[in-house]
């Protein structure tokens, strides 16, 4: 019993550490990963200069039949990702708006509002084949809440 125990903890441990070294080489590769002195500077984009005001291209929204292949903490973790991007693209709008500058991709909002609403359908889709009753009226409930 305490090697079974021992193993599936371990087994969990390295299931998670390899997910969230796959989240940290996706955000690597996505040129993204930095360390913010302030804050406050995860709500805003890197500046970018004349000279690498080369045309940037952005990814493309999450697929609903990617999503399904995810792990429930994959998709939790992926819904934070994307909510921070949101809450970023947002921000950099809104202070773009107040010094009457244009945004300059307003196409990847939508994308990321797509990602969010089908990562919640994903869920709902799990919640309903739920067997038992009580758990999937929480994942509901818990799902709504996002």
């Amino acid at each position: 019993m305490f090697l079974r125990r021992f193993y599936g903890r371990t087994a969990l441990l390295s299931s998670a550490a390899k997910s969230e070294s796959a989240a940290a080489a996706a955000a690597a590769a996505a040129g993204e990963l930095r360390t913010a002195q302030n804050p406050l500077e995860e709500f805003f984009e890197l500046d970018r200069t004349q000279e690498d005001d080369n045309k940037v291209v952005y990814g493309r929204g999450w697929k609903a039949c990617e999503l399904r292949l995810k792990s429930w903490d994959d998709l939790q973790k992926l819904w934070y990702v994307l909510l921070k991007e949101k809450n970023m693209l947002m921000s950099q709008r809104q202070m773009l708006h107040a010094q009457n500058l244009r945004f300059q991709h307003p196409e990847r909002l939508p994308k990321v509002r797509k990602s969010m609403c089908r990562i919640k359908q994903v869920l709902t889709e799990r919640a309903i084949e739920d067997l038992d009753p009580r758990r999937s009226a929480e994942m509901r409930k818990m799902i709504n809440a996002l």
